[in-house]
């Protein structure tokens, strides 16, 4: 499960890193021009916290994997890991639209790419909150 854990904490990472570019993909500057001040600023502010949780969530698993294992605190913290990335991969279904993505090859692409990572770090935080040791 280490091994798991420290894949999972690189792939949070460049997750994280991957929020810097979002802001320009989804054309921010334009999109959210009709906003109030407040509420375009909100945007990029909640934006930034949840890459910086995300990278903090990466460190944690790559520099504390064995504390995540083994100690009852390591666990609680991989269960609520479970249930974050769990309800992120719900989400992924249940909010957004398949008209976003469907009969589009690169948007079915990453909708499946993401999901299969969702499901891939719920997996990981729930074997690692049960002390599942045998992979």
């Amino acid at each position: 499960m280490e091994l798991h854990l420290k894949i999972t904490g690189f792939l949070l990472m460049a997750l994280a890193v991957m929020h810097i570019f979002l802001p320009g993909y989804f054309n921010w500057k334009k999109e959210l021009a009709s906003l109030t001040l407040l509420n375009r600023q909100l945007m990029y502010v909640h934006m930034f916290f949840v890459a910086f949780v995300i990278l903090l969530m990466g460190i944690l698993c790559i520099c504390c994997p064995a504390d995540l294992m083994h100690t009852g605190l390591g666990r609680i913290i991989s269960f609520g890991l479970f249930v974050f990335w769990g309800c992120r991969l719900v989400f992924q279904f249940l909010v957004y639209s398949p008209e976003l993505w469907k009969g589009k090859l690169f948007e079915t692409f990453i909708h499946v790419l993401f999901s299969m990572l969702w499901a891939y770090f719920s997996i990981v935080f729930f074997l690692v909150a049960i002390n599942f040791q045998h992979v």
